[in-house]
């Protein structure tokens, strides 16, 4: 058995950085992008007020009281095509360019109006309530850096940015193959020897929630020309995903078909627990992950291996998660040699600290309780025992790309 960390240096050093693609601006949520990103433009291109009011020579209105003449109006989208001359002034509307002669603004609040005759109630200093030329951003600032994960914010950016196409990483391709002659989809009929296929549903929806697209070969018979056939399907792929058969029991063909077909095996044990055999090799061009078959195994292994492999294929990989520390909820005993990745929920004692209270049963076939976890537990090999209060360290359990 390999160590975790060496198993995820294994896996993302196993996996290549995808190329990168086009997308219109619009379908650009969620991706990474592959390259820095300047602005095109000058934001804002000219000085615009920030205030409704009117648009004054500082030097004018150097006194409460002064009255000056509106000459003119200047609104978002048009403008005032004069200048401001001595002892005049332009109603302005907010966002509306400054007009040429103008350095100032004052709010219509402070004004009162008598026709064309505007009085001040205070003095307007050199600069008020004007936002200047590129008090934002100017043209061909980089704003944006490759390897950003874009987020709603980032799109409305770029669009203020006037960059209608965007290149980003292609998403990872990822082939999901189940085996197992006990597996069937829901819905199917089934035996009441069979049971229903969870992990091919579970893991293909990581794949999409990490930001990939998944491939569904189906569900493999235990028979070795079943599994050799569906194989084929992964032709192409960026990632093969394989779920059961990846132990050593009379049943558990894929890792002898996959030697078979050449597989170049990295190694086949972790010292984790859930998800002790899991398969890292490579088959001809393409990374090979061999999962196990027990619903929570798939789920651990999921989280802690094919997160990091699908975050260096996309160029978001930066290294290991960094761990949280929290109050542990209930009493632990000592850990034997392998990582524990504890099923555990979260709350916050009254003093506002967060706890960690893992399940009392952690069998790797809960699947309701690995759904209703918010966290992992994670307890080094040999740690001693903690009694509940004491701090541990655990994993969040987090669905999605951008929350990640």
């Amino acid at each position: 058995m390999i160590p975790v960390s060496e198993a995820v240096a294994k896996v993302v050093a196993g996996v290549r950085l995808l190329p990168a693609e086009q997308v219109a601006l619009p379908d650009a949520l969620g991706r990474v992008l592959a390259e820095d990103v300047a602005s095109r433009v000058t934001h804002p291109p000219v000085a615009v007020s920030s205030m409704d009011g009117y648009a004054v020579r500082a030097a004018d209105v150097a006194e409460p009281g002064t009255t000056l003449t509106r000459v003119g109006e200047s609104a978002a989208g048009g403008g005032f095509e004069g200048t401001v001359e001595a002892g005049q002034c332009v109603r302005i509307f907010t966002g509306a360019p400054l007009p040429s002669g103008a350095d100032a603004v004052e709010m219509q609040e402070n004004t009162s109006v008598d026709g064309d005759a505007v009085t001040f109630e205070k003095a307007v200093p050199e600069g008020r309530f004007v936002r200047p030329a590129g008090l934002d951003f100017e043209e061909g600032k980089v704003l944006l850096e490759a390897g950003r994960l874009l987020t709603a914010r980032d799109l409305g950016l770029m669009a203020g940015m006037d960059i209608p196409w965007v290149r980003v990483r292609r998403r990872p391709r990822v082939a999901v193959l189940a085996n197992g002659n006990e597996l069937v989809m829901p819905g199917d009929p089934r035996t009441p020897s069979q049971i229903l296929s969870s992990n091919s549903v579970a893991v293909a929806a990581y794949v999409r929630a990490l930001g990939g697209e998944a491939v569904d070969l189906g569900i493999a018979s235990d028979d070795e020309d079943a599994i050799r056939a569906a194989l084929d399907g992964a032709k192409g792929a960026d990632l093969l995903i394989t779920i059961g058969g990846a132990s050593v029991g009379d049943y558990d063909f894929i890792r002898k078909v996959l030697g078979d077909e050449g597989m170049d095996l990295e190694f086949h044990r972790i010292a984790m627990r859930p998800g002790k055999p899991f398969i890292f090799g490579r088959l001809g061009d393409v990374p090979v992950m061999g999962l196990p078959g027990n619903p929570v195994s798939a789920g651990a292994t999921s989280v802690v291996l094919l997160r990091p492999a699908m975050r260096a294929m996309l160029g978001l990989w930066d290294g290991p998660e960094a761990l949280e520390t929290v109050l542990v909820g209930r009493d632990l005993p000592e850990n034997d040699q392998r990582q524990d990745y504890l099923r555990a929920t979260l709350s916050v004692d009254p003093d506002g600290h967060a706890v960690a209270t893992p399940f009392e049963k952690q069998d790797s076939a809960m699947m309701a309780k690995f759904a209703a976890a918010d966290c992992l537990v994670v307890r080094p090999p040999h740690a001693p025992a903690a009694a509940k209060g004491e701090r541990v360290q655990i994993l969040r359990l987090r669905d999605g790309m951008v929350s990640l």
